[in-house]
């Protein structure tokens, strides 16, 4: 099965999700394959990769006469986001090494609150910062505040 057609199938269903303020969507799988045109199958394998548990979703199936999937997109805590965020904020001083840095955006990333990609070019950055603090054109406190200043822009795109 092609990315592409698994990516169509989720923004479908995500597109649905999105419409529904209780947010479950119920649906027929022929259904939904026959108007996304593609198997059934193709359906039961983006419903089992991507919409997981992990990833913020409950899916209950009734096959048969009758059947049905239920979708569940399940609330999020923003609480728990909003602590981890904090706390990586306080933790960013004049002292922080680049290290510490690369290890909160590991914690981001592996909690998934950033993708790779988010991951990969904030750790750029903050090479960056490090290399022109460690050459004298920027103090530790400049530093520290333009550090905190990705985590700021990450905890919002999140």
């Amino acid at each position: 099965m092609t990315n592409n057609k698994a990516d169509t199938i989720e923004d479908y269903i995500l597109k649905l999700l999105a419409q529904k303020a209780d947010r479950q969507v119920e649906l027929k799988r022929t259904a939904l394959a026959d108007e996304i045109s593609c198997a059934p199958s193709q359906i039961s394998y983006v419903l089992s990769t991507r919409f997981t548990a992990e990833r913020g979703f409950t899916v209950e199936s009734r096959r048969g006469l009758g059947g049905y999937i239920r979708i569940t997109l399940l609330p999020e805590e923003p609480d728990q986001k909003q602590l981890l965020f904090r706390g990586i904020l306080e933790a960013i001083g004049e002292e922080t090494s680049f290290n510490a840095v690369k290890s909160m955006l590991d914690v981001l990333l592996q909690s998934r609150l950033i993708t790779r990609r988010e991951a990969e070019l904030s750790a750029q950055m903050a090479a960056n910062l490090y290399q022109s603090a460690a050459s004298g054109n920027m103090t530790a406190s400049e530093r520290a505040k333009l550090v905190r200043s990705i985590f700021v822009t990450l905890a919002k795109i999140s």
